[in-house]
């Protein structure tokens, strides 16, 4: 379906009062071919590599930004998971590494690098191993370095060593970036059922089956569709589903046009269009006032899974009739950090973790930059990772963490990292013991979901 000038139009005045802009143009680069024996050889080939690629990509980023009036808020830098050229490093040599790509992000001017990233849902290579321990490492000695783990999958079932591996790794980086409230946390998420072309960090990373390099672009919008809700006034389910569809059709169609131009100007593949609602600390960027507006008095209260289950369903279908590259995770994100309405519901005790994790069952990925007591044990946050990753295998879904136990820090009180991260207060977490059943280890067996061939 061809683009229609009066349509992209429509959409350039929904960036004067609606907050709308691209959330990221994210351009994946394969990096399996750096590898070499000598550590210092494979530094200087990523380097290079990512510089060739990537010297150009806030340039020419900006260039559509200022062609067609619409703000492309993040230029970012996915790799290949990096456990898999490094299979055969030691966690020091990770750590060297990552900052060396942390230099190459810092040159090319990109907010964030991401494939800091091993997928180990059935088991662990040794080049694994290492780098699950140089996380916390890494993480408190870059900047711009986003990591993630894949621990689980419907195919393979949840790695539970893996988990507790990552629990433990999470609590170390809140510690190691204390001084920061354990920003560290908020530059690392646990996955299970990640995809491959995931355009947002921190879980972005180069799949295995991705061309060369690749550019793939994420949208945002929740003020777009804040504010076509409203409009609507008082309606049926169906007519508000219909609103929906028809707001999002229009901002995955401008999506798609700027990562075309984008990837044009690199003369590189357009990978796919993430059509997920992004929230950002703006007020009137909120899923949480997006719900509300849907007619909920607060977010956390009864209806709250259903409302979003109707605002997700609406967005994936309107990516797939708006776009044939429709990927990534696509649908709603519910950070807390990230978003006033949700942030403002967790404050007057509206929201609960509980009440977040059913909500995950319906939209996109997860719990998602959520602040814990800093005494929070790993066996806890462990018991908490593997609760997300079941959901996930079971509903064969991409669910994921990104939780922060902030260091020194209880209820009552909140991190403030500004920009994106946002502001994240406290969140009690029930601290009921489940070390036993965690300290079982193994592997769960995939569910009778994975027999589909």
């Amino acid at each position: 379906m061809p683009f229609e000038f009066e349509e992209i139009l429509e959409t350039i005045k929904m960036t004067e009062i609606e907050h709308f802009d691209i959330r990221t143009v994210t351009m994946g680069i394969s990096l399996r071919d750096c590898v070499d024996r000598n550590i210092e050889v494979t530094k200087q080939k990523m380097y290079d590599k990512i510089l060739k690629y990537g010297s150009n990509h806030v340039k020419y980023a900006q260039e559509v930004e200022k062609r067609y009036g619409i703000s492309i808020a993040n230029k970012r830098i996915s790799i290949t998971p990096l456990s898999i050229p490094l299979d055969a490093f030691k966690w020091e040599d990770f750590v060297e590494v990552a900052k060396t790509l942390d230099k190459a992000a810092a040159e090319i001017g990109i907010d964030y690098l991401a494939g800091y990233s091993a997928l180990v849902q059935k088991g662990f290579t040794n080049g694994e191993l290492e780098l699950l321990k140089s996380i916390p490492y890494t993480l408190s000695e870059t900047k711009r370095i986003c990591s993630s783990v894949n621990v689980a999958s419907t195919k393979a079932g949840i790695n539970i060593d893996a988990i507790n591996l990552v629990a433990e790794a999470i609590k170390k980086t809140a510690e190691m970036t204390k001084d920061q409230d354990s920003i560290g946390c908020a530059k690392f998420v646990c996955f299970a059922n990640a995809v491959e072309d995931n355009p947002f960090v921190a879980g972005a990373f180069h799949g295995i089956s991705e061309p060369e390099v690749v550019l793939n672009v994420g949208i945002s919008g929740p003020g777009v569709v804040l504010d076509a809700i409203k409009a609507a006034g008082s309606c049926d389910m169906n007519h508000l589903a219909d609103v929906i569809k028809r707001t999002v059709f229009k901002i995955t169609r401008a999506g798609e046009l700027l990562g075309r131009k984008v990837a044009e100007q690199h003369g590189i593949p357009f990978g796919i269009v993430d059509v997920s609602l992004a929230p950002t600390p703006a007020e009137g960027d909120s899923i949480g006032d997006i719900l509300m507006a849907m007619g909920l008095a607060d977010i956390g209260g009864p209806g709250t899974t259903a409302a979003l289950a109707l605002l997700n369903d609406s967005v994936k279908k309107a990516g797939l009739m708006a776009s044939t590259n429709v990927g990534g995770m696509s649908g709603a994100f519910i950070p807390v950090s990230e978003d006033q309405g949700m942030i403002r519901a967790v404050e007057n005790g509206s929201l609960c973790i509980e009440k977040l994790e059913a909500m995950t069952c319906v939209c996109s990925v997860g719990l998602d930059m959520i602040a814990v007591p800093g005494d929070t044990t790993a066996a806890t946050i462990a018991g908490v990772i593997a609760d997300e990753a079941a959901i996930g295998i079971i509903n064969d879904k991409t669910t994921a963490v990104r939780i922060i136990p902030a260091y020194g820090k209880k209820v009552g009180d909140s991190v403030d990292y500004g920009g994106l991260l946002g502001k994240a207060p406290i969140m009690s977490v029930r601290n009921i013991n489940c070390s036993t059943f965690m300290g079982r280890g193994g592997r769960f067996p995939a569910p009778t979901r994975s027999l589909t061939n």
